[in-house]
């Protein structure tokens, strides 16, 4: 049995702390106890404790050398630690955590990222977000959390983008918990980051919850089915659904028309292979319907990024035949947007090119954030870096309702 008196007299003094030191570290980085372990600069009373220690001079010196397969065998020969020095460590250090296996525990944790990223490079830069701010190592502090956490969130994301699907329903389909994707929890946090990558915006965002609710938009998912709307004109509408009849009210009163994705879950809009015009800005559709009222052509709002309904919407309305063409603001959240529409869906630039822009002589502010390539002209962009302004739908108005007033019959 261990006489773990004299053990700590021998070992568990303030002298010896630097040796026991040194043998925590060996224990952490996987290194057995043994060979030579040095002190630089040994105090008198170091150099006498470890003397006691081995039974013999330590010599000479400014450093102080110790051979702890020599320490092994002094504790197993005087009884002090007939299980040697590894038993001795664990009752005077304690247990002290491998380094080196934990390390080889957290990559295993992450290798399967690695490999989503390899089938999916559109979420290599939210790979690096994850490792640049240790997010999933704040929301799961042992590997083995993380390996969960990891695994579900590859699972969720496997079924995005979406078509459209509640929150709910998606949370339960992938982790057999209604309230998985709740806001708040570690699975919501790392999934809304990804699927900001997967529609071009930062990982992080601004955690407001009109944000997130965007976010999960942009992805086919919906928070409810009356949260999430569309605004649109013109549309002829028709009998057969109770919003097909909304919206031809809709369009002989010449008023906007705002639908909820419930709505759009069944509907008759009547288009057929018509052109459907898009804008981003609510001020285009107000305009339209001050300007044209009741003979305004079909136009939609995206109001911002898609939500849920507007992505329905199109959805339904491109099943029907219907011809796109899209406008938006001309900067680099523009651009986004617009690059998320044509991700998803055809369409042809509605004065929303390098020409227009380069002719327009109205302009906003100077132009900020992060360049973005736009799909559908690989001029605008440089563009709009030559001339670093920003014009947004409000400053070409009278060009836009020229375009749909050409459209009336």
């Amino acid at each position: 049995m261990t006489d773990l008196d004299r053990l700590r007299r021998l070992l568990g003094g303030e002298d010896t702390a630097w040796l026991l030191d040194r043998m925590r570290r060996r224990m952490s980085n996987g290194k057995p106890l043994s060979g030579i372990v040095t002190l630089g600069s040994a105090s008198q009373d170091q150099r006498r404790a470890v003397e006691r220690l081995l039974g013999r001079r330590a010599g000479t010196g400014t450093s102080l050398s110790v051979s702890l397969d020599e320490v092994d065998a002094v504790l197993r020969r005087s009884g002090s630690a007939p299980g040697g020095l590894a038993d001795a460590a664990r009752l005077l250090i304690g247990t002290v955590p491998d380094r080196t296996a934990e390390a080889a525990a957290w990559a295993a944790a992450f290798e399967p990222l690695d490999e989503l990223v390899a089938r999916r490079p559109e979420l290599a830069a939210w790979r690096g977000w994850l490792d640049s701010t240790g997010m999933v190592r704040r929301l799961a502090s042992v590997p083995e959390t993380a390996s969960t956490l990891i695994t579900t969130t590859i699972r969720v994301l496997a079924e995005l983008p979406a078509e459209g699907i509640a929150l709910g329903r998606l949370a339960a389909e992938t982790t057999g918990d209604a309230h998985g994707l709740d806001d708040g929890r570690p699975l919501a946090t790392i999934v809304l980051s990804a699927a900001r990558s997967l529609h071009g915006t930062p990982p992080a965002g601004d955690g407001s919850a009109g944000e997130r609710r965007r976010s999960w938009a942009a992805v086919g998912v919906h928070r409810d089915e009356l949260s999430s709307s569309v605004l649109c004109l013109g549309l002829p509408g028709g009998t057969g659904t109770v919003t097909g009849r909304i919206v031809a009210l809709s369009r002989e009163s010449g008023e906007p028309c705002v639908l909820t994705l419930r709505q759009l879950n069944t509907a008759s809009l009547g288009v057929g292979d018509g052109i459907v015009s898009v804008c981003e800005n609510p001020i285009v559709l107000a305009s339209a319907a001050d300007d044209l009222g009741p003979g305004c052509p079909p136009l939609v709002c995206v109001n911002g990024q898609p939500s849920a309904a507007v992505w329905r919407l199109l959805e339904l309305l491109a099943a029907d035949g219907a011809r796109f063409r899209y406008h938006g603001d001309f900067d680099w959240g523009g651009i986004r947007i617009g690059n998320t529409l044509r991700n998803r869906m055809a369409w042809r630039p509605w004065r929303f090119d390098a020409a227009t822009y380069t002719a327009t002589t109205a302009a906003g502010g100077p132009l900020a954030g992060r360049p973005v390539d736009a799909s559908w002209d690989p001029e605008l962009r440089p563009a709009l870096e030559r001339r670093g302004v920003r014009v947004e739908e409000e400053l070409v108005l009278p060009a836009l309702l020229d375009d749909l007033r050409a459209l009336v019959p």
